[in-house]
């Protein structure tokens, strides 16, 4: 069990204390590789990539995809207990929610993933936006719509995002070196 009191994990606890925790606490054995690890404000997504199964050359699409299946369901059954184990611990140090996600041959497969209610003011021009996706049949909801817009923009200015992110990893730097009140 992680001691609380010890410093080393709190709810301010950063990403490398996150990576460094979890590759000493994860088994060796679960991926293929080193895990993955992202975080924001409320969830710690532990991604690892596990090996495709053996396909033979006369397997169709559809049985490969079901061996793949079959491959990640494997290791969600087996490993359950120790995963939770896991994220009860980091959960408790960090106070974020932890979710577990694998990928085969680059799809992702997600377990477990917090999924946060935003509250957001829209005038008309916007909402229309939102309500033609809904009236076309592209979202369920205006919410499924607009999460539908933030995954659009995010595939399309991923290289701008990694810039912007990188820029308040600068600015939190700075500032982290400047003076305390």
């Amino acid at each position: 069990m992680i001691d609380c009191n010890d410093n080393y994990m709190n709810t301010e606890l950063g990403h490398e204390k996150i990576t460094g925790w979890l590759s000493g606490r994860l088994p060796d054995d679960w991926f293929d590789g080193s895990s993955v690890i992202e975080v924001d404000r409320d969830e710690i997504m532990i991604i690892g990539a596990l090996s495709p199964p053996d396909r033979s050359e006369d397997a169709s699409d559809a049985e490969h995809a079901a061996a793949v299946a079959g491959r990640v369901k494997r290791f969600r059954e087996t490993t359950r207990e120790h995963r939770i184990e896991i994220a009860r611990e980091l959960e408790h140090a960090a106070g974020r929610k932890v979710a577990w996600a694998v990928e085969v041959e680059g799809d992702r497969h997600i377990f477990t993933s917090l999924s946060s209610p935003v509250m957001t003011r829209l005038r008309q021009p916007e909402r229309q936006v939102l309500d033609t996706l809904v009236d076309s049949g592209v979202a369920r909801s205006r919410s499924d719509a607009l999460g539908w817009c933030v995954r659009l923009v995010a595939q399309h200015s991923d290289e701008w995002l990694s810039e912007l992110r990188g820029a308040m990893s600068h600015v939190a730097e700075v500032r982290a070196k400047g003076p305390t009140t």
